[in-house]
């Protein structure tokens, strides 16, 4: 047999160093052990929490769009009303203003062309752009407004 040699320095330090690196790897595992596991991102207490907040968003979408819905609908109402109101009221000045028969007098004047016994009246026409097809015989713009009753009657009169 072979005499035994002597480790030497250098080996007996690798040898130590590697035990070292050993003894702390061993520590490092069993630290990782000790701790408890890591667990994901989403918990089951999570994804419950996720999914009644869900439910409760989908529940109550619909009720929240007609609320809106209908609010916008009772405001268009109400201006509606109001404008109605205020029509109401003009319609009540001008009844109001109809009972006065001077008031009913100018009007028959002024609509209907009337004028009092003795008087003369004048139908002034404003200059505007002749009209290049004018009819042969006269039109119902050209006669008084109770002969274009009568002859409307005449008319629906006949078979």
């Amino acid at each position: 047999m072979a005499p035994k040699r002597e480790p030497s320095a250098t080996t007996t330090r690798i040898k130590a160093l590697g035990e070292q690196a050993a003894a702390r790897v061993y520590r490092a595992q069993s630290r990782r052990l000790r701790r408890t596991p890591r667990r994901g991102r989403l918990t089951g207490r999570a994804a419950l929490l996720a999914l009644v907040l869900c439910s409760l968003i989908v529940a109550l979408a619909y009720p929240i769009r007609q609320y809106v819905s209908q609010r916008a609908e009772i405001a268009e109402q109400r201006g509606q009303a109001e404008r109605t109101a205020a029509r109401v009221e003009e319609l009540r000045d001008l009844k109001a203003r109809l009972r006065d028969p001077a008031y009913v007098e100018q009007l028959a004047r002024e609509h209907l062309h009337y004028v009092r016994p003795g008087e003369r009246g004048y139908v002034v026409r404003e200059e505007g752009p002749r009209e290049t097809h004018r009819p042969s015989d006269d039109s119902a713009a050209d006669r008084p407004w109770y002969r274009n009753l009568l002859d409307g009657i005449d008319r629906a009169d006949r078979p």
